[in-house]
């Protein structure tokens, strides 16, 4: 096993280079006017030049206008959407590219382990499921919610690969991994000394405290 890293929000080009130097499975690029790391096109071509190759590139929409969504895929040429709104299945599907549909865990209708399950499996062929703590803003808050809420999703058979996200830091990998073993994690505010602004120091720790959780579960070891 070996679970793989996003960083999302990123706005500046110290930062990408800083989590892809880290050894960051994915990044992640904003684009939800609401929100304090949010880019634009044109500030989002700039980050995406600086990815190499077998870095992933996630662009993240909230109930954007589809119009919006083309734009970025024409112009940024993500790998992978994420819709992490009140999107609908066929809205996600509309696009013809792999996306991944976040869940905000506590909100309304998201609050036991079967309603969870439940509104999950109405998206079979996202790429990932991913659960963040339920705010206003729409992630980012730094908040955890409760991993119990999971319990079904990580029971079912049927269940897209867990992207888990929701106030993670290099602290909580150990037992957060060890309890939940997601297939991916997703920081932002974890890693940041404000929205939008990442530490090169932060991020290597969030990433060095994932692998020897890794390594402490793949080889059986307390963590």
């Amino acid at each position: 096993m070996r679970t793989r890293v996003k960083i999302c929000g990123l706005t500046r080009v110290d930062d990408v280079n800083a989590a892809v130097q880290a050894g960051a499975d994915a990044i992640g690029l904003v684009f939800y006017p609401g929100s304090k790391r949010a880019v634009t096109i044109e500030q989002a071509r700039a980050l995406r030049d600086k990815v190499p190759a077998f870095v992933s590139v996630a662009a993240l929409f909230v109930n954007a206008a589809p119009t919006d969504v083309q734009a970025v895929i024409d112009r940024v040429q993500p790998d992978v959407l994420q819709f992490h709104g009140d999107e609908t299945p066929d809205y996600c599907r509309q696009f013809g590219r792999r996306y991944m549909r976040a869940f905000r865990m506590g909100g309304p209708g998201m609050d036991s382990a079967a309603k969870v399950l439940a509104e999950a499996q109405q998206y079979p062929d996202a790429a990932g499921w991913l659960f963040d703590t339920y705010s206003a803003g729409y992630g980012g808050s730094g908040e955890v919610f409760d991993h119990g809420l999971l319990a079904d999703v990580l029971a079912s058979e049927q269940s897209q690969p867990v992207i888990l996200a929701g106030g993670l830091n290099d602290a909580l990998m150990a037992n957060t991994l060890r309890q939940v073993r997601p297939y991916a994690v997703d920081v932002s505010s974890g890693v940041e000394t404000a929205p939008g602004v990442k530490s090169g120091d932060k991020i290597r720790a969030f990433i060095r405290a994932v692998r020897k959780a890794d390594q402490l579960a793949n080889t059986g070891d307390a963590l």
